[in-house]
């Protein structure tokens, strides 16, 4: 086991590895309960017609082990100390854009979620992600991310009842006197401490903490004894299969639109979280990412073995760096991170605890937390800053990422070319920019 991860080359043992498994699970656990709280549109009342609500408990079930089964593979064959999960982002685009927004039940938005992964898969092993990478220009990649950050802390404030619905502005503070508001609140306030003091898991230590304190103040349910707690894992019947069997429901150039959304999001949130990761474990050899098609494909068989089990796409996660700033060096770090995924399955009876209340805290550091790129931008450049700027602002406004991409992807060739910079855009750009206009067609 020492010689194929390497222990001795990279300086480490099993302790540290072990420990720098469970910080990285530590640090991305509250995964395993805002997922299906996302996916499963707690907190809205009123669906569109035709759609059911997705299955809460499957999800949970589904989550766990997309997450361990992409974190195993990732730690296995690609030796990188990286964790996978259901990205943030990415399931809310799912839930409030796909389902809710375009009306499109959740069983065809998961067969959605199987193509994006199984194209993934092609562009991996054929060797063009790399084209499609160097298409897309860093100022949108970076623009994209914060607007994925501002668009789930907004879905965060309406979660905690902070921000609500207005006739006359659209939207308003809400009542702050509100008891559910104040436990959102001090949630906040919590995690924010945490993560200040640089604590390891410091959001999924601000969501128990939150609950502890809902479930104190009788503002949540308490658990009765130990079945309260411990319990036998979910089934995932309600959902598994069910991509598959909606695969024929895709071809239309909504669900392309979204499939392109899944896709593009994923490709690029990986690239980055691999980058910056192994940049932290000192793993980057000449610039370049060892091994960089075995984790890419880690992500992308996740991403398909999750569709099929009932979840969104499954993504590397910039929480492993906490892992490796423990120590952790090698894929063995992340077959622990695997195997506590694993024996989470038997903690599903807490999703009764996690409300919308204790969620929202997490939804809006996220959000925080994916804003840093706006500092990457070309600001000083207009025919950058617009279609940038169009894209992060159009997400929390038209309640839509694939809104905000296709907004900012059509204006960016257009400032390009009146910038006199046309032969700057990738000839990929241009097709992109036939896709989302008559995408915009479609719709209206």
């Amino acid at each position: 086991m020492k010689n194929y991860f390497r222990f001795e080359e990279h300086g480490t043992n099993y302790k540290r590895e072990f420990m720098a498994g469970l910080t990285t699970f530590l640090a991305m656990a509250y995964i395993l309960f805002v997922n299906p709280s996302t996916l499963a549109l707690v907190g809205v009342e009123e669906l569109p017609e035709g759609v059911t609500r997705i299955d809460q408990g499957a999800v949970f079930t589904a989550t766990a082990i997309a997450a361990a089964l992409g974190t195993f593979i990732m730690g296995v064959l690609a030796k990188y100390p990286i964790a996978l999960a259901p990205g943030m982002g990415l399931n809310a685009f799912f839930s409030y854009t796909v389902v809710l927004g375009f009306g499109i039940p959740w069983e065809t938005a998961l067969a959605g979620v199987l193509a994006s992964g199984l194209i993934f898969i092609v562009l991996t092993l054929t060797g063009l992600r790399e084209k499609v990478i160097n298409a897309i220009p860093s100022n949108l990649k970076m623009a994209v991310g914060a607007g994925i950050g501002l668009y789930i802390a907004f879905i965060g404030f309406q979660n905690a009842g902070i921000i609500v619905g207005d006739d006359a502005t659209l939207v308003a503070l809400g009542d702050l006197t509100s008891p559910t508001v104040l436990l959102a609140i001090f949630g906040i306030a919590v995690s924010v401490i945490l993560l200040s003091l640089n604590i390891k898991g410091g959001i999924f230590y601000g969501m128990i903490i939150t609950a502890l304190a809902g479930m104190l103040t009788g503002l949540i349910d308490t658990p009765s004894g130990i079945g309260g707690i411990v319990g036998e894992v979910p089934s995932v019947a309600p959902t598994f299969g069910e991509a598959i069997m909606h695969f024929g429901d895709i071809f239309t150039i909504e669900m392309l639109v979204v499939i392109l959304t899944f896709l593009f999001v994923d490709f690029f949130d990986t690239a980055g979280t691999l980058v910056a990761v192994a940049n932290q474990a000192g793993l980057m050899k000449d610039n370049k990412l060892p091994r960089a098609g075995k984790a890419l494909f880690s992500d992308s068989a996740a991403t398909v073995a999750g569709a099929v089990i009932g979840t969104s796409t499954t993504t590397s996660y910039i929480e492993s760096t906490a892992g490796v700033g423990a120590g952790g060096r090698t894929g063995f770090a992340s077959v622990v991170t695997a195997g506590f995924f694993l024996l989470a399955l038997f903690f599903s009876p807490l999703l009764s605890v996690v409300t919308s209340e204790v969620t929202a805290p997490a939804l809006i550091i996220v959000g925080v937390m994916m804003s840093a790129s706006l500092k990457d931008i070309d600001w000083d450049q207009f025919e950058i800053a617009v279609p940038a700027f169009l894209t992060v602002i159009s997400m929390p406004l038209a309640y839509s990422i694939a809104t905000g991409i296709a907004i900012g992807f059509i204006f960016y060739p257009i400032t390009m070319i009146l910038k006199g910079r046309m032969k700057e855009v990738n000839p990929i750009m241009y097709g992109l920019f036939v896709i989302f206009v008559l995408y915009f067609i479609f719709l209206s």
